[in-house]
């Protein structure tokens, strides 16, 4: 279908899951992923304010430089790996990210 892309989302328990992305709508992935009814948890709505939406990317993707933001959440959320780790609401739907693999994360501390 055209205008839609492909992310292949591992959830906590090792199940992938294959959704379809909509790339005229402005979402970013974690918006995709709770439009295919995915739970997560993304408790600031996309702010990148409470890492809850992070994730380990796992694909060769070209994304988007980390913002400072993104970053310092990140380092204050104590994430498992912080190697390839970005917070999904910071990550655009577009076609460059077509089969873009992530895990999603999990956080330490809470």
């Amino acid at each position: 279908m055209e205008n839609l892309i492909t992310i292949h989302v591992t959830d906590l328990e090792g199940t992938i899951h294959d959704i379809l992305a909509p790339t005229d709508m402005g979402f970013n992935v974690m918006e995709a992923i709770r439009a295919n009814e995915l739970p997560i948890k993304a408790t600031c709505g996309g702010m990148a304010m409470c890492a809850t939406c992070n994730c380990i990317v796992k694909s060769e993707h070209d994304l988007p430089e980390m913002s400072e933001d993104e970053e310092a959440m990140l380092d204050e959320a104590f994430v498992l790996d912080l190697e390839g780790s970005r917070l999904m609401c910071q990550i655009p739907v577009s076609n460059t990210i077509d089969g873009l693999k992530i895990q999603m994360g999990e956080l330490t501390g809470d």
